[in-house]
Formats: structure tokens, sequence, C-alpha cells
């Protein structure tokens, strides 16, 4: 019997990205998708609270939801399999990488970070912007690479965070760190047609810091960037720093 992988993303439901997933994904997986029903690029980790979901049920195996993708992982667990772990959470592909402290901000891989706190072993697939998306480059990579997590597991409380070049030819694979984004971002003021300012976040485009053996670097040379990633933010270089801190307290 075929192993179940639950699918979804930040693009939405209908995002190119996500159709890709699944077909690359069928020959090996029982597929489920749930997904928000419009984009929700840059949710981050977030969830919804003061508001009921809104579910539509495509078919049996195919959900769009009003929410988040950290919404979208969790129904897909708690609602349409209730309950009963699939064998794989994979989210994306993504238009657009997920690199260094983009991921912060990024839906795609919060919803990968929701799955490993749900205990199922997950992926965040994203791909480098170009003018189409040459999402099948890396079928025989993205299939084989779930065939060996199901089979092998991942390390506890870890995820992999996985960005592929978008090129005609995909050089190799590296297993990377992350890697330091450098924004250029400001506020901008602007006036709406009945005189009143509204602001918009924009700026220049941002650079990243140059060093080998980055998610960035990876990219850059046109590998695979594959990045093993946990949800313990402990610092715990600063720990015995911090305790100095608070040598005030009797």
């Amino acid at each position: 019997m075929k192993p179940k992988i639950l699918i979804t993303n930040d693009d939405g439901i209908n995002a190119d990205g996500i159709k890709a997933l699944e077909k690359i994904l069928k020959p090996i997986a029982l597929v489920y998708v749930v997904a928000p029903s419009q984009e929700r690029s840059a949710a981050a980790h977030s969830l919804s609270f003061n508001h009921p979901l809104r579910v539509n049920f495509l078919d049996k195996r195919h959900v769009a939801i009003d929410g988040t993708p950290t919404d979208c992982a969790m129904f897909g667990f708690y609602g349409l399999l209730n309950r009963i772990k699939p064998a794989l959470l994979v989210s994306g592909i993504n238009h657009g990488v997920n690199l260094g402290d983009d991921i912060t901000y990024s839906g795609t891989v919060s919803a990968a970070l929701e799955g490993t706190l749900l205990g199922i072993p997950s992926i965040a697939f994203s791909m480098q912007y170009g003018k189409t998306f040459k999402f099948y480059k890396a079928a025989g990579f993205i299939r084989k690479l779930c065939k060996n997590v199901i089979k092998k597991g991942l390390s506890e409380n870890t995820f992999l965070n996985v960005n592929i070049p978008n090129c005609e030819k995909i050089k190799g694979v590296e297993v990377v760190r992350q890697g330091k984004r450098i924004y250029r971002d400001k506020m901008m003021k602007k006036i709406d047609p009945r005189g009143k300012s509204y602001y918009w976040l924009g700026g220049k485009q941002p650079g990243f810091v140059k060093e080998n053996g980055t998610d960035f670097s990876a990219i850059e040379n046109k590998n695979i960037a594959v990045t093993p990633l946990k949800f313990d933010f402990t610092s715990f270089e600063a720990l015995d720093h911090t305790k100095t801190l608070l040598n005030f307290i009797k």
C-alpha cells in the first residue's frame, strides 16, 4: 500500500508549483492536498484565531482553506486525516527561493515547521524565480528525497528546507547552512486619491553575505541547497552571558 503524503503551500491551491509537486509525488504515494484558497506568501507561522476557517472540499483529497499555510497543515492532520499521521508532509513548490533570514517570513517553510511540531517528517521545497518555472527539472531528485525520508526519517525536531535553482541543467546537490540576507527595506509614504496617507514596505532588491557552504552560495552555483532546520531557537552559547545579566537578582 502506498504511503500517505500531505501537501500544502503558501501560493494557493491553484498555484503551478503545488500542482507540479502533486504530479511528481503521485507515483510513490497517496497524495492529499490542503492549501490556502488564495496566495498567503510571507504569512510565516501565523494561525487564524479571530475567525472560523472556511473549508472547501474540492474532492476527497483536495481541500482549499481561507487560512494560512499553518492552518492548512493543522487541518490536514486534525481534520482531513483525522489525526492519522501521514508518512510525510511536503510544502511547496514555492514560487521563489526561501534562503537565509527569509525563512522567518516564509509560509512555505512554516508549514513544514508545523508538520514537525505535529510529529510528521516534513520538507519545504522552493524554486528560484525565472521567466518560467522549470519545476520538473528537479522531479527525480524530489521523488527520491521524499522516498528516502519516508524510509529513513529525519533527525529529531528537524525538517528540511530545499531550494532549487531555476536552470536548464542543475549541477548537483549541497547540504548547506542557512546564509545571511542583507535587507535594504524602507517604509514609503504615499497619498491615496482621498488625500489620506498610507505606507508601503519596499526598497531595493535585498542582497546576501557571500560565504561558501550556505544556501545562497549553493543556488548561485546552480546546485540544489538542502538545509536541515530545527525549531529550538535557544542560543546555547548565550546562556552563560544571559545569567550575568541577571546577577542583580539576590
